[in-house]
């Protein structure tokens, strides 16, 4: 096995253009377990810890670009403001260890559908991009595109991810994970909610409850309609105890799990339809809270 370590970012494409079976590595913190039991057995291993724009993130105009070797560590302690959701769903990450080192470009990078970030991302809105680059140029993957099957990705042999582009949030987000014991484990089911009261819209994203992460598409067409007709985001009203109930039926509806050692489907259905209704009324009272305190 080859060990090829770039220190820049143009060396790195190089890299894999010349390897396209080269697997990256920056945290190291699934890619170490995969070699240490003998799934993976790459041709090359790609370490990306001497690029250090990888390991930055800016604020432009609105839109955070996360460099995709940013630890979970840091977007708790730097983007808990703009990214309310991402770092409520890295505080679940592992251990303190694994945070100081496993990134959101390497759960990207993975795809497996118990990943944290991954229904944080997708709940954050649909302007959510994944920014690959090769030798070929650089594109942006939208995230409802992004994943394609169990573990599998859009990325081209070539390419890299660079960063993932996530709007800042203007209104509550919320993430929530169930899991065999309390810490240092991977997620039964997990799920992501975010209001976005700027275009009048919400957003889910299901963890670990089909092949790939998804959103559940009718329950955030139910409730935008609740809002809008009802003008509950111009009054901050309480939301009707059927609507809660129904959200939840609707987010259980969309998600397709199988039974494994960690759970049941039925289980995993069940989970998700607490978890939204228990998500939905701890975004809608922050929302309310938010609108008096503008008034």
């Amino acid at each position: 096995m080859e060990f090829l370590r770039p220190a820049t970012w143009e060396e790195a494409l190089a890299a894999k253009a010349e390897h396209p079976t080269a697997l990256p590595v920056a945290g190291g913190t699934d890619v170490m377990v995969e070699l240490n039991f003998d799934v993976r057995r790459p041709s090359a291993l790609l370490d990306l810890n001497r690029v250090d724009e990888l390991a930055e993130w800016s604020d432009d105009g609105g839109v955070v670009r996360l460099g995709a070797a940013v630890p979970y560590a840091r977007i708790i302690a730097e983007l808990s403001g703009p990214l309310p959701g991402l770092a409520l769903a890295s505080r679940t990450v592992g251990s303190p260890q694994i945070r100081n080192r496993g990134t959101v470009g390497g759960n990207l990078g993975a795809a497996s559908p118990a990943g944290d970030a991954h229904p944080a991302l997708l709940a954050a809105g649909r302007d959510v991009f994944v920014e690959a680059a090769s030798v070929r140029g650089t594109r942006l993957i939208p995230i409802d595109e992004f994943y394609v099957g169990v573990k599998r990705n859009l990325l081209a042999a070539d390419e890299l991810i660079r960063s993932v582009r996530v709007p800042v949030a203007d209104g509550p987000q919320q993430f929530s994970k169930i899991g065999t014991r309390n810490a240092m484990v991977i997620a039964v089911c997990a799920f992501g909610f975010a209001l976005h009261p700027g275009s009048a819209t919400v957003g889910t994203g299901i963890g670990s409850a089909a092949p790939t992460p998804r959103r559940a598409a009718a329950a955030e067409e139910y409730l935008q309609g609740v809002l809008a007709g009802r003008g509950l985001w111009e009054s901050g009203e309480p939301l009707d105890a059927e609507v809660v109930r129904r959200f939840g039926e609707l987010v259980r509806d969309a998600a397709s799990p199988i039974d494994d050692v960690r759970g049941t489907a039925d289980y995993r259905r069940h989970a998700l339809a607490v978890m939204a209704r228990r998500t939905l009324a701890w975004t809608w009272n922050d929302y309310r809270e938010q609108i008096r305190s503008a008034a």
